[in-house]
């Protein structure tokens, strides 16, 4: 069974400690820890040590998102603590200007595949620069934005054909039309169905936005996204929030 998770940033918008105590005595071994504003890095990385991660099997970081403020050279440096902890990093390939910053991070750096509001790292031609350029670096596959990009799935198996071998996380939600993350419809849960025995068995971390009292059911639709025909084909509808 996949282990399925949850970003912080999701569950409590800028507070990784809030999103956190969401998950606490829930079933769930895989977070994500976001750090996708720039002001949020140095908060979430100097608390390290005191988090209590004991219930996660499974921790990654994500990476700001656009840089304004800081370098990326000094990002990458803040993001040091992930490589001796063997937590991989989320990246987006636009806020990539410096492919030499990343090295030292090797299969730890994950790549993230966009939606369709940026210029770059949608499909397979847009992301194959970065993972030229980062030979060891890994894939964070999201099906979100796969799935807005391309409702029929055929980007998302192509970048799994080409680069499935480096696919380390996988984040799972449903986009809108504005790209704002949402819970999962039944329409995402059939259409996830579909193209689910094509990926690597490996964590899955939400980035649903949910309250709190929509966090199991939440986890209850996801689980259903890698179901085979056979249970799928009873599956209920989505609880009513």
């Amino acid at each position: 069974m996949r282990s399925i998770g949850f970003s912080t940033g999701a569950l409590a918008f800028g507070d990784f400690r809030l999103g956190l105590s969401l998950l606490i005595g829930r079933p769930v071994h895989a977070v994500e820890l976001s750090a996708l504003r720039e002001h949020e890095l140095p908060t979430l990385m100097a608390a390290l040590s005191e988090l209590d991660l004991s219930q996660f099997t499974y921790v990654s970081v994500h990476a700001p998102s656009r840089l304004k403020t800081m370098k990326e050279a000094a990002v990458a440096k803040a993001l040091m603590p992930c490589i001796e902890r063997r937590w991989p990093v989320i990246l987006h390939p636009d806020a990539i200007g410096d492919h030499g910053s990343w090295r030292d991070f090797g299969d730890l750096l994950c790549i993230e595949n966009m939606d369709k509001r940026k210029p770059c790292g949608r499909d397979v031609a847009e992301l194959e620069p970065h993972l030229s350029a980062l030979p060891k670096a890994s894939l964070c596959l999201d099906l979100g934005h796969a799935r807005q990009v391309d409702a029929t799935f055929g980007i998302a198996r192509l970048i799994v054909a080409e680069y499935g071998n480096r696919l380390k996380q996988i984040h799972l939600s449903e986009l809108n039309a504005k790209s704002q993350h949402e819970p999962l419809s039944m329409a995402s849960v059939w259409a996830m169905r579909e193209i689910q025995h094509l990926l690597p068995d490996c964590p899955v971390i939400l980035e649903s936005v949910v309250r709190p009292d929509q966090i199991d059911a939440e986890l209850v639709m996801a689980a259903r996204c890698f179901e085979h025909s056979a249970q799928a084909q009873q599956m209920p509808t989505h609880p009513a929030f």
